[in-house]
C-alpha cells in the first residue's frame, strides 16, 4: 500500500546523521518524532480499514457457507420426499453457494495475510517512535554540549593570550609603583615622629664608652 511506503525509510533513518545534517538539531530530533507520530496515526488508520475489511469478508464467507448448507438440507429433503427434480434445483444453488465460498476464502485469506503485514509494520513503527522518544532528551543534552564546547572553543580561539598577559604585566607593574609609594610616604612619616628612646639610649651608651677610653688615656678620671 501507498501509505506504508515511507516506513522502511523511516525504520532505516539513523537520526544522529540527520542531526551532523541539520542547522538545529534540536528542532530537527522534534520534528522526526512529530513525523513518526503521524505516520503511525495514518498507518494505523489504514490498519483499522484493513481489519474492518477482513470482518466483512468473514461474514460474507460464513454466509455462503450458511447458504450451501442450507441448499443441501433442502436438497435432502427434497429426496427423501422423492423429488429428484426439486432436490437438482437446491443442490444448483448449493454449488453457486459453494462457487461464492471459494472467492470469499481466497479474499478472506489475502486480507489475513494482508492484516498481519500491517500489524508488523504498525509495531515496528511504535517501537522505533518509542526509542525516538526515549533518545529525544539524551540527543537535545548533547546537542547543548556541543553548541557550548563550540562557543568556548570560539572564545578562546579569539582572545589574544599574548596582548592579555601584557596588559596583566603593565598593571602589576601599576601596583608595585603604587606600592613603593606608600612605602616612601610611610617612610617619610616615621622620620618626623620623635627619637626612638631604645635608638637614643644606644647612642649615649657608645658616647659614653668613647668617653672613658679618652679620659683613660689621659689620665682622668671621670667626674660623677
Amino acid at each position: 500500500m501507498a501509505i506504508f511506503e515511507r516506513i522502511g525509510d523511516i525504520l532505516k533513518a539513523n537520526i544522529n546523521d540527520l542531526l551532523d545534517k541539520a542547522e538545529n538539531p534540536e528542532k530537527m530530533v522534534k520534528q522526526i518524532i512529530i513525523d513518526m507520530e503521524k505516520e503511525v496515526q495514518t498507518c494505523t488508520n489504514a490498519l483499522g480499514t484493513a481489519m474492518g475489511s477482513q470482518r466483512q469478508l468473514k461474514k460474507n464467507l460464513d454466509k455462503a457457507k450458511a447458504e450451501s448448507e442450507s441448499w443441501e438440507n433442502k436438497a435432502k429433503a427434497a429426496l427423501q420426499q422423492g423429488n429428484q427434480e426439486l432436490a437438482k434445483k437446491a443442490l444448483a444453488n448449493k454449488v453457486n453457494a459453494d462457487k461464492q465460498a471459494e472467492q470469499y476464502q481466497q479474499m478472506y485469506d489475502q486480507a489475513s495475510a494482508q492484516v498481519d503485514t500491517l500489524k508488523g509494520q504498525v509495531d515496528a513503527l511504535k517501537q522505533k517512535l518509542d526509542e525516538a522518544r526515549s533518545r529525544q532528551s539524551m540527543l537535545i543534552a548533547r546537542s547543548k554540549m556541543a553548541d557550548a564546547q563550540q562557543s568556548m572553543a570560539k572564545s578562546l580561539g579569539n582572545m589574544d593570550s599574548s596582548s592579555a598577559f601584557a596588559k596583566l604585566d603593565k598593571m602589576e607593574e601599576k601596583i608595585e609603583s603604587k606600592e613603593a609609594r606608600a612605602d616612601a610616604f610611610a617612610d617619610l612619616a616615621g622620620t618626623s615622629n620623635a627619637p626612638d628612646e631604645f635608638a637614643q639610649l644606644e647612642k649615649d651608651s657608645a658616647v659614653d664608652a668613647e668617653l672613658a677610653r679618652l679620659m683613660a688615656e689621659m689620665g682622668q678620671t671621670a667626674t660623677e
